[in-house]
């Protein structure tokens, strides 16, 4: 009985010390979470350095004037920026989307009517 006792630690001993010294060609394909919570910015400033500005919608006018709001929504930073990571978009193409999804959300078409039936518009 020791005998298999001894023979399966060594074996073990071997197998992960084999691990340890090709962990540099294994690792790389490991499935790594992606981290539960990041800190989002809390200024203008931060949200041009997060890559959250472009020449469409440009937060330098903010930053320039001083501006001492908070920056940009919370929730929809966190939004536009998973769209951003999942989708591998730049910002304006992830804030389209997100406001396409928001639309959608509210009853709003893509032409920018509601699509209530009971609707009435006069040209």
């Amino acid at each position: 009985m020791g005998y298999i006792f001894y023979s399966i630690t060594f074996t073990l001993c071997l197998f992960f010390t084999a691990l340890y010294l090709t962990r540099h060609t294994w690792l790389p394909y490991l499935p790594i979470p992606e981290p539960i919570y990041s800190r989002l910015p809390t200024s203008f400033q931060d949200d041009i350095d997060a890559g959250l500005s472009s020449s469409a919608f440009d937060l330098s006018a903010n930053v320039e004037a001083g501006d001492s709001r908070q920056g940009l929504d919370e929730n929809a930073k966190k939004d536009v920026q998973r769209i951003m990571k999942r989708r591998g978009v730049g910002f304006d193409e992830a804030r389209r989307l997100y406001m396409q999804e928001r639309f959608r959300k509210s009853g709003i078409g893509a032409d920018g009517l509601p699509r209530d039936p009971k609707l009435v518009t006069f040209s």
